[in-house]
């Protein structure tokens, strides 16, 4: 089916990525589990939770397969590969994607991740949205992947249970690691879906220590204080039609990265914001790093060396015992 694994398409945190084909001829995309980290749970979750899963926005399980201690789940072909290639120009053949086609990507996603919260028997909880796992397909649709870190809840659960932090540094609400600024909830994939907004907008990294100016360093400060003084950032020949686009995500990623879960929207609402007219939006309190409610054992229990906002090392992490 991959031809002895001879096209490798990519590599996650528990496992390696190959095209193939299936006999019917249909091309697909297998990923192949490694399971002495993964020791079975991953390919479980995954199974699992993207087994009921039936939507436009998230990538579609065909089967999965068990040889041994060789574990697979097969999808279908995504062609134009992850979002993150189309927003961290870093080659020459990157195709540059349209503002207006970064606006229907956001859409998408953020329409994939409320049918998860909402339009399924059970609540899901993806705790891993980040560009490199947001898949275009030939038409540049994007589907939400990777569920190996996904929790199901009961829908009627709005705070939820978690013994560890788990996700991607960058991208991890910091709910989950500070105790006093609020419960683990749906909150927290919203927070990630607001980090790949701004990312998309800035197509850079959230966070760029090796900025010209101490004041870009974190983009999503730097890019508030920009539109909150009424000044235009360069969005190079962009039409006024794309400038109000491109400022809906601003305004939107700002609201969904809010310290504390209370103050963030729903996937609903931020999907209602992103659909309305920008001239009815409200700029939200500037993001902040650190709530004045963390307490000082919440930082000296915190893993991480460094503020969690300022993390994007694209490690996946679940500190809980998997």
């Amino acid at each position: 089916m991959t031809h002895n694994f001879a096209n490798k398409l990519g590599q996650g945190g528990f496992g390696s990525v190959y095209k193939g084909k299936l006999r019917s001829g249909r091309i697909v995309a297998v990923k192949v589990l490694v399971m002495s980290k993964a020791n079975g749970q991953d390919f479980i979750n995954e199974v699992a939770t993207i087994g009921r899963i039936h939507h436009v926005n998230v990538v579609r399980l065909v089967g999965f397969c068990v040889q041994g201690s060789k574990w697979a789940l097969i999808y279908d072909f995504m062609p134009n590969g992850s979002l993150d290639k189309f927003i961290f120009l870093k080659e020459e053949n990157n195709t540059f994607l349209s503002w207006e086609r970064l606006y229907k990507v956001a859409l998408g996603v953020g329409r994939g991740i409320e049918y998860l919260h909402q339009g399924c028997d059970m609540q899901i909880l993806h705790f891993d949205i980040k560009p490199h796992n947001i898949l275009l397909d030939e038409d540049f649709t994007p589907k939400v992947s990777d569920f190996g870190l996904a929790k199901l809840y009961s829908t009627d659960e709005s705070i939820v249970s978690l013994t560890a932090a788990r996700g991607t540094l960058g991208y991890i609400a910091p709910e989950l690691f500070y105790k006093n600024i609020g419960g683990v909830s749906y909150k927290a994939d919203v927070y990630s879906f607001g980090m790949l907004l701004m990312e998309m907008v800035g197509r850079r990294k959230n966070v760029n220590a090796n900025a010209a100016h101490s004041s870009q360093i974190y983009f999503p400060s730097w890019i508030y204080d920009r539109y909150d003084q009424g000044d235009n950032i360069d969005l190079g020949d962009a039409t006024e039609d794309e400038k109000k686009l491109v400022k809906k995500m601003v305004i939107v990623a700002l609201w969904c990265i809010q310290m504390k879960p209370i103050d963030r929207p729903s996937m609903s609402k931020a999907l209602e914001m992103l659909e309305g007219e920008v001239e009815l939006l409200e700029m939200p309190p500037k993001p902040t790093l650190y709530s004045e409610e963390m307490s000082v054992e919440d930082h000296m229990s915190n893993p991480i060396e460094a503020p969690i906002s300022l993390c994007n090392s694209m490690g996946t992490i679940t500190l809980d015992g998997r």
